[in-house]
């Protein structure tokens, strides 16, 4: 039987989101590994916390005595939960604790879990008690049996909703809808693809690079991993009972985003920039986020520039225009186009940082634009708005080369 020698807090992986193929020795003293590790993310859960630990372990040690192990990895939650889950470490052994301070964001917290994580079965259950424990068992089951992804759902027999409001339902099926019309052959395989719930074999999803956005990680394990045998059993998702919902708008924009990232990573497109060895889907991503930057420039330029409205010079009115444009261009991109990498550096002077190395590639950017629309508007094409488009496209090429070198880089968080 494995227990923890000590209440001490786990170290915080880095580097790539990826799961190793052997489980690490975190004791050091055997390399026996476990049966199932089950991660719980928290954030600001203290009231709940301690109910979800002893449920949860009266129910393990019943059914795989010494042969799991519980791993809290909390966001650094103001309500310090992470404290209150390490003082549990006494009375439950098999209990781990993380405490994240450079990271933030659900799916990720999942998969440093999952990185510390000794079992070859890897789980994941929302530490709210909105995900009924007792499901726990079905879905051990389930992966005992053979399958190598056992998913709780609400939509299969046995499944459904307490107490919802009709828009919340209409937004969760229409999420459902949209996932199979933008990726079939990954939403296909299940009925609930925002389930939070469920557990993987290890070898599933071994080696594969993890890029999740948001709150959804079930969307990654079965587009990137090696999923063969898909198991769903059926649960009611409760309401909570203590703390904050965190069910936000948010969460389906995150959801969407992640659906055309995993079509354009996994689909023609993702299988051109391997081939080509150029980030294509990222390339088209910051290409849309400069589309967008051509209406904010457009129209800043018209209402300084021309002769109806301000009459400003049209060197200087480029310029402010310009500016307005990189700034719009930044928040999108650090948003959606580099999102993976933004969302591991979160503090504001990480966030500082990239606008200001952003900004100095896309001034060097505007100096080119600038240079090109006089000499289109001048010497080629008498109208300045084909000649700015021109410029623009130009410039937009600079721009995510260099930064593709020098911005939003994938490095450790120190």
């Amino acid at each position: 039987m494995k227990t923890n020698s000590s209440n001490s807090l786990l170290i915080v992986p880095t580097g790539p989101l990826k799961i190793s193929e052997l489980p690490p020795n975190h004791l050091g003293t055997s390399s026996e590994s476990i049966y199932l590790s089950l991660v719980i993310p928290t954030y600001k859960e203290r009231d709940n916390v301690k109910n979800v630990v002893s449920i949860l372990s009266k129910l393990l040690d019943e059914s795989i005595p010494g042969n799991y192990e519980l791993i809290v990895v909390d966001d650094d939650s103001p309500d310090r939960t992470w404290e209150i889950a390490q003082s549990l470490t006494i009375e439950y052994p098999q209990l781990r604790v993380m405490r994240r301070q450079q990271e933030r964001g659900l799916s990720s917290a999942v998969i440093r879990g999952w990185q510390a994580a000794t079992g070859n079965v890897l789980g994941v259950i929302d530490g709210d008690l909105q995900h009924p424990p007792e499901v726990l068992m079905q879905l051990l089951r389930s992966v005992e049996q053979g399958a190598d992804l056992a998913v709780a759902s609400r939509h299969v027999e046995g499944g459904g909703v307490s107490s919802w409001s009709v828009v919340r339902r209409f937004l969760s099926r229409g999420a459902q809808l949209l996932g199979l019309v933008i990726l079939p052959g990954v939403l296909g395989r299940v009925s609930d693809p925002m389930s939070g719930y469920f557990m993987v074999r290890r070898s599933a999803i071994a080696n594969a690079v993890l890029n999740p956005v948001g709150y959804k990680i079930l969307l990654e394990v079965i587009g990137r991993g090696k999923v063969n045998q898909v198991a769903e059993v059926g649960y009611v998702f409760r309401e909570r009972k203590e703390g904050e919902s965190k069910v936000t708008w948010k969460q389906y924009i995150d959801y969407v985003h992640h659906l055309v990232r995993l079509r354009l990573s996994t689909g023609r497109v993702g299988r051109l920039s391997k081939k080509v060895n150029f980030p294509v889907s990222l390339f088209l991503r910051f290409g849309l986020v400069g589309f967008s930057g051509v209406f904010v420039d457009m129209a800043i330029l018209y209402l300084l520039s021309d002769p109806t409205t301000l009459a400003w010079p049209l060197t200087r009115s480029k310029i402010v225009a310009g500016e307005i444009a990189i700034l719009n261009n930044f928040f999108w991109n650090d948003a959606w186009t580099f999102a993976d990498v933004s969302a591991r550096q979160q503090e504001w002077h990480q966030r500082l940082k990239r606008f200001l190395k952003f900004n100095a590639i896309c001034l060097a950017g505007l100096v080119l634009n600038v240079l090109i629309l006089n000499l289109v508007f001048n010497f080629i094409i008498h109208n300045r708005y084909i000649a700015n488009f021109i410029a623009i496209a130009v410039a937009t090429i600079w721009n995510f080369w260099i930064n593709l070198k020098l911005s939003w880089r994938v490095t450790d968080v120190k």
